[in-house]
C-alpha cells in the first residue's frame, strides 16, 4: 500500500471513530488505539506534503446535531497542539511564566453574560458552529446565574460530570448494556438534553479555562489575575500551578499524583502563556493558537497474558465480552479485567487465550488493551448463552458486530429485567436486589412481575432464606404495597422495553391521555411521529405489545396495580391540538422552558424544528430572516410574536 492509500485508510478510520465517539455517544476503537493512527496520518502529511480533504487533522470537534439550535462562535475554537513528552512541555514555557491547568475530559461551553446575567450557553461544536443550551447551563451545578460585573463578560470552560456522579448513575441503570461507558458520554449526552430537567439531575459541573472578553476591567496583561477576577465572580475555575519552564517536570509530577484520587474526569494538561500580550503576539496556525500547548499523560503499559473471555449476558439479551488476564499494577491499582465491549473490537484485536497483551487505563483510570501482540486470533465466539444454554447470535448494528441470546425465556434476560423493574425511577421497591431476585426466580416464586406481589405465598421460606428474616420479609412486604400505587410512566418504563427511559415513557403516556390501551395499539408510524420519540422508540414499542406474552404479563400486572392519574380539567385545555415552536429572545418569561411549560399545561405542543404540522412559529422578531422564519413562510406557519401569543391564546395576560 502506498502513502496516499494509507492517508486515505487512516483518515476514513479516524473519522468513523470520530463520528461515533463525539455524535453517537459509541466506541469502536480505545483511545490510545486512535491516537496512534493520529500520530501516523500526521507523520505522512508531514512526510508526504499533502493533505487530503477532509483529513481529520484539519477537523475539529463533532459536528452539531439538528435537535438543538446552531449559533456560530464569533471567534473559531480551535484544538490545541499536543505533546506526551514533558520536555517538549518544558520547552514550549522556556524562561516565560506558563499556567498548568488540568485538560478537562467534558464538553467544552462558552458563556456570554450581559449586564451581569447568563444570556447564552453554546456548546463548541465543530469549533466554528456550536448548540445553544442556555436552558441547560442554567441548571448546571455551579454556574452562577448572576454576577457583580455588568459589563459583557465571554469565557470558556468545561462542562464534566465527577466519577463519584458516573458511578451511582450507572448503578441506577440495571441493564449492562444501556449503562454508560465513561464520564465524558455521559456528560456529552446530559448537556445536549432537549429537556433541562434532565440535565438537572445528572449534576453537571462547569470549570471556566479561559476568558475571552470582560468589558471594562483591566488584567494587566495577565491570565493569572484573569482567572482570579473569574473566581471573584462567582465561577470555579479550572485548579492550575504557575511556573516556568525549570518548574514544569515538578508540577507535572504533582499532577500525575494526583489523578488517581480526582474526582473529575482528565486526559491530560494545558500550559498557556500568563503573559496574554505575548502569547497573541505569535499568532495561530491553521489549526492551533500558539499561546497554549496541550500534554497528554504517556499511557503507562504493563504486558500481561490473556487468560480467558467473559461473556457477560444483559436484560437485552446483548452478551458483552470482559477479558480476564493475569493481575497487573496500573497507575498505583491491581487490574486483572477490561472491557472488550463489542465482537467487532474483539476481532480487530484478534485476541486468543494466552496471547501476550498489552494493557494501560484509558485517562489513568478505565482498564483497556492497548495491543494484542501474539494476535492468534483463536478466541471463539460462543454460538450459545453462557447462562441459559439458548441460542447466541452475532448481529450488526451500524457497522458494529455485537453477540445477542435470542432465547426469550433467558434466565440472565429474566433476572436484568427484573432489577430494572424494581428499580428506583420505575416501580422503586426496596430490598430486592439482583442476588435477592436471582434467588426468588430460581426458587420458582416469581415468573412474572405481578408474582413478586403475591410473595406471601412463600413467607416462610423467605423468612428463613439465608440474609432474610422477619424484620427484612416485613420491609419488603411494605415496600411492595407501598408500590402497588403508582403512576403510568413509571409502569411503562418498568416493562424494560428497548430504548423506552424514563423520560420518553413520560412523554409517551401523555401524549396518550394516560391510556395505555391506546398505546398498546399505537403502530411504529404512529409512534415515530410523536415529537421527541422518532423511529427506532416507535418500532420499539410496536414489537413489545405485539407479543403476546409480554401482553399477559402488563394484564397480570395490571390487576395487582393502583395507577394514580393526574386530574386534567379539559376546559383549560385551549391549545389543544396545537403546536407550536419557540425561538429567539422572550421578554415576558424569563426562558423558552417556562413559555413550553405554560403552552402545554394548556394542551399544547412544542417540538424543535418546523415542519408542515407546525401551528405556530413563535419569534419576537417576526421579520428576521432566520432559518426557522424561512421555512415557517415556506410552509405557510403564522409567525407571532410573544405579544400576539399572548393576546390571542391568554387573554393578553
Amino acid at each position: 500500500m502506498n502513502q496516499i492509500e494509507r492517508m486515505k485508510e487512516l483518515g476514513e478510520r479516524l473519522r468513523e471513530a470520530s463520528k461515533a465517539y463525539y455524535q453517537e455517544d459509541r466506541e469502536i476503537m480505545s483511545n490510545l488505539m486512535y491516537d496512534q493512527l493520529y500520530e501516523e496520518l500526521e507523520a505522512l502529511e508531514k512526510e508526504t506534503g499533502i493533505v487530503l480533504a477532509g483529513s481529520p487533522t484539519v477537523l475539529v470537534g463533532y459536528e452539531a446535531v439538528d435537535e438543538l439550535p446552531k449559533e456560530r462562535h464569533e471567534t473559531p475554537m480551535l484544538s490545541l497542539d499536543k505533546t506526551k513528552e514533558v520536555e517538549a512541555l518544558a520547552e514550549f514555557a522556556g524562561d516565560h511564566e506558563v499556567l498548568l491547568s488540568w485538560k478537562l475530559d467534558g464538553l467544552t461551553v462558552v458563556l456570554t453574560y450581559q449586564e451581569g446575567v447568563l444570556a447564552k450557553a453554546v456548546t463548541r461544536g465543530n469549533g466554528e458552529i456550536g448548540e445553544v443550551i442556555t436552558n441547560n447551563a442554567k441548571v448546571f451545578r455551579n454556574v452562577p446565574l448572576s454576577i457583580s460585573h455588568k459589563g459583557e463578560v465571554i469565557l470558556r470552560g468545561e462542562a464534566v460530570i465527577r466519577y463519584s456522579d458516573f458511578e451511582k448513575i450507572n448503578q441506577e441503570i440495571a441493564d449492562e448494556a444501556a449503562k454508560y461507558k465513561n464520564p465524558r458520554n455521559l456528560c456529552s449526552g446530559s448537556v445536549r438534553q432537549l429537556n433541562n430537567e434532565i440535565t438537572a439531575k445528572r449534576n453537571v459541573y462547569f470549570y471556566a479555562f479561559a476568558l475571552v472578553r470582560a468589558e471594562g476591567v483591566d488584567f494587566e496583561n495577565s491570565r493569572e489575575k484573569q482567572f482570579l477576577w473569574l473566581k471573584s465572580q462567582g465561577f470555579d475555575v479550572v485548579e492550575y500551578k504557575k511556573v516556568t519552564g525549570e518548574g514544569v517536570v515538578k508540577a507535572v509530577q504533582e499532577f500525575s499524583k494526583a489523578v488517581a484520587s480526582n474526582d473529575f474526569p482528565s486526559d491530560g494538561l494545558v500550559s498557556m502563556y500568563d503573559d496574554i500580550a505575548y502569547g497573541q503576539s505569535l499568532g495561530h496556525t491553521a489549526k492551533f493558537p500558539r499561546d497554549s500547548f496541550a500534554f497528554k499523560w504517556q499511557d503507562e503499559l504493563r504486558e500481561t497474558h490473556l487468560k480467558e473471555i467473559e461473556w457477560s449476558p444483559s436484560r437485552t439479551g446483548l452478551i458483552n465480552p470482559v477479558a480476564i488476564f493475569e493481575p497487573v499494577e496500573l497507575e498505583g491499582t491491581t487490574v486483572s479485567r477490561a472491557s472488550v465491549h463489542n465482537v467487532s473490537i474483539l476481532k480487530g484485536l484478534e485476541l486468543g487465550i494466552g496471547d501476550t497483551i498489552t494493557v494501560y487505563k484509558a485517562n489513568m483510570i478505565i482498564p483497556q488493551i492497548a495491543e494484542n501482540l501474539t494476535r492468534s486470533g483463536t478466541v471463539e465466539i460462543p454460538d450459545i448463552c453462557p447462562v441459559c444454554g439458548g441460542t447466541a447470535r452475532i448481529q450488526k448494528t451500524n457497522d458494529v458486530e455485537s453477540l445477542y441470546c435470542i432465547n426469550p425465556d433467558c434466565q440472565a434476560k429474566k433476572i436484568k429485567a427484573f432489577t430494572l423493574f424494581v428499580s428506583r425511577d420505575a416501580m422503586n421497591i426496596d430490598g430486592l436486589s439482583e442476588m435477592t431476585l436471582e434467588k426468588f426466580i430460581n426458587s420458582g416464586y416469581v415468573r412474572e412481575y405481578a408474582d413478586l406481589f403475591h410473595l406471601d405465598r412463600y413467607r416462610e421460606e423467605i423468612v428463613n432464606m439465608e440474609g432474610f428474616g422477619e424484620r427484612s420479609y416485613t420491609k419488603l412486604t411494605d415496600s411492595l404495597e407501598k408500590a402497588r400505587h403508582t403512576t403510568l410512566p413509571r409502569v411503562l418504563y418498568s416493562l424494560g422495553i428497548p430504548n423506552i427511559g424514563a423520560a420518553n415513557a413520560k412523554v409517551l403516556c401523555k401524549e396518550y391521555d394516560y391510556d395505555l390501551s391506546r398505546l398498546r395499539g399505537a403502530s411504529a408510524e404512529e409512534l415515530s411521529e410523536i415529537p421527541g420519540v422518532g423511529g427506532v422508540i416507535g418500532a420499539s414499542v410496536e414489537a413489545y405489545f405485539k407479543d403476546a406474552e409480554h401482553n399477559r404479563w402488563v394484564d397480570d400486572l395490571l390487576k395487582e396495580l393502583d395507577i394514580q392519574v393526574e386530574a386534567v380539567d379539559d376546559s383549560q385545555l385551549t391549545l389543544g391540538g396545537k403546536i407550536f415552536v419557540i425561538t429567539g429572545s422572550l421578554h415576558n418569561f424569563s426562558n423558552r422552558n417556562e413559555l413550553k411549560n405554560l403552552i402545554e399545561t394548556k394542551g399544547g405542543k412544542v417540538t424543535g424544528s418546523v415542519t408542515s404540522k407546525t401551528s405556530y412559529l413563535i419569534n419576537n422578531d417576526t421579520m428576521s430572516n432566520s432559518s426557522k422564519n424561512k421555512k415557517a413562510k415556506e410552509l405557510g406557519v403564522e409567525i407571532l410574536s410573544e405579544q400576539d401569543f399572548l393576546d390571542r391564546f391568554m387573554g393578553g395576560e
